[in-house]
């Protein structure tokens, strides 16, 4: 029997679909536009059943009138004439935890774009969905249209990962891009991302780093083999980052990206999110406005680099439907790609790889001041590459120093940045960045 054919015949895969926001609305439209050629490549009829969302009146720019509708998402994950559920609602609590839990519960393969709910309870809802011989699929929840999760499950699987790292969120990379493009600071920038609706109801899940986190803790899981450990990850935001740091940056041939670091040590698990310096001319410093990058190195492979849009409603729902058509197709395999009984517990470690660092500081106008930072910095053991003072001193006699060091621990730094304040020529706390050689 032809792929058509059977396309035609075969039982369809129904569908329920909690949250009708941006990427579910995009979800329906895939479906609907397509449906001739879904059933072609999936082998059966995908099919929408019923749908959920908080206001059933609001205009979503798609006909949903031929769908069954559930105003508790709960009840639309145990309904009997669905056999997928598929949560797009947010969030690590609440109604989306309880419906996907339910769901599983009730045997239902569950789709998911929801990376804080796995990078939390990752665990606990894979090994529910093998209790009950269901799987759990989530391509959406890490860097939107990127087929980063496939790549790293499948196409990847002969290859012990080394490490995984990249830009993975597009708010993040907009705002520092935009700022460096305008020579605007950051504070402007910030107002234009959140009047553009760029920014999380919560801006914090986005230029506090946490949302990048929840996505680096769930490729951690499946390159290292380990439970998700969200909680283990280091976490910074651009808060601190200014315009003249996006300067002098690349005034030295760098740019300031938020970049997310996973490593397995002989220590243990390495998981840091944090802005650095990268090279401009790396495929990371070129990346610009919201695109998300994710670089992996394997043994085998060695690095291979996926880019990509990573959220907006097309991208994402292409990244929900490449999971629904897999499960049609009757691909079975774990959420984290090995049993979730085999992850193991990580020992969380912070990393010790030496790196060069940016230090921006405001020096006091007093006699000595230069030696007495470049003392601190000897006493603990890091040496000056390039030191520079920008402008002159102002009305209040302080004028911004930029400190390039030789490469260095991280631990030294702590120090030398604990340090600084206390000789008495430093106005403020200083600011420092990892330069990421990539």
């Amino acid at each position: 029997m032809s792929a058509q054919k059977s396309g035609q015949n075969a039982s369809p895969l129904r569908l329920g679909i909690a949250g009708l926001g941006t990427v579910g609305t995009g979800t329906v439209k895939i479906i609907q536009k397509h449906a001739e050629m879904l059933a072609v490549r999936a082998g059966r009829p995908v099919a929408i059943t019923a749908v959920s969302a908080r206001d059933p009146k609001r205009n979503r720019d798609i006909d949903i009138s031929g769908y069954a509708w559930e105003t508790d998402a709960r009840a639309l994950a145990v309904r009997d004439d669905i056999d997928v559920f598929v949560e797009l609602i947010g969030g690590d609590e609440g109604v989306a935890r309880e419906a996907v839990t339910a769901a599983l519960k009730a045997g239902k393969d569950v789709v998911t774009a929801n990376k804080a709910l796995l990078a939390i309870h990752g665990q606990e809802l894979a090994e529910l969905a093998e209790e009950n011989g269901c799987v759990l699929r989530f391509e959406a929840a890490v860097a939107g249209g990127i087929p980063v999760i496939k790549s790293m499950t499948e196409s990847l699987a002969g290859n012990e990962i080394r490490r995984v790292m990249g830009v993975m969120n597009g708010t993040c990379n907009y705002i520092l891009t935009r700022m460096e493009n305008a020579g605007l600071p950051y504070e402007t920038v910030f107002e234009e991302a959140r009047q553009l609706g760029y920014l999380e109801a919560d801006p914090t899940l986005d230029v506090g780093g946490i949302d990048a986190s929840h996505k680096l803790a769930i490729l951690s899981s499946i390159a290292f083999g380990t439970r998700p450990a969200f909680d283990a990850v280091e976490i910074e935001g651009i808060e601190r980052v200014s315009i003249d740091d996006i300067r002098r940056a690349a005034d030295m041939g760098y740019r300031i990206k938020l970049l997310g670091v996973a490593q397995m040590t002989g220590r243990g698990l390495e998981q840091r999110m944090s802005p650095c310096l990268v090279p401009a001319e790396s495929p990371l410093g070129q990346l610009q406005g919201g695109t998300n990058m994710v670089v992996i190195e394997g043994d085998s492979v060695g690095q291979i680099v996926l880019r990509g849009a990573g959220a907006g409603e097309g991208p994402t729902a292409s990244a929900v439907m490449s999971d629904i058509v897999e499960i049609a197709r009757g691909v079975r395999m774990p959420a984290f790609a090995q049993p979730a009984a085999t992850l193991t517990k990580p020992i969380p470690a912070r990393t010790a790889v030496p790196a060069a660092y940016y230090i921006r500081l405001q020096l006091a106008d007093k006699p000595g001041a230069l030696a007495k930072i470049a003392t601190v910095l000897g006493d603990v053991g890091i040496s000056i590459d390039r030191m520079r003072q920008y402008g002159k001193h102002d009305l209040e006699g302080i004028a911004p120093v930029l400190i390039v060091t030789h490469k260095t621990t991280p631990e030294a730094i702590d120090l030398a940045i604990e340090a600084l304040p206390r000789t008495g020529v430093v106005d403020g706390e200083p600011v420092e960045l990892r330069i990421e050689e990539v």
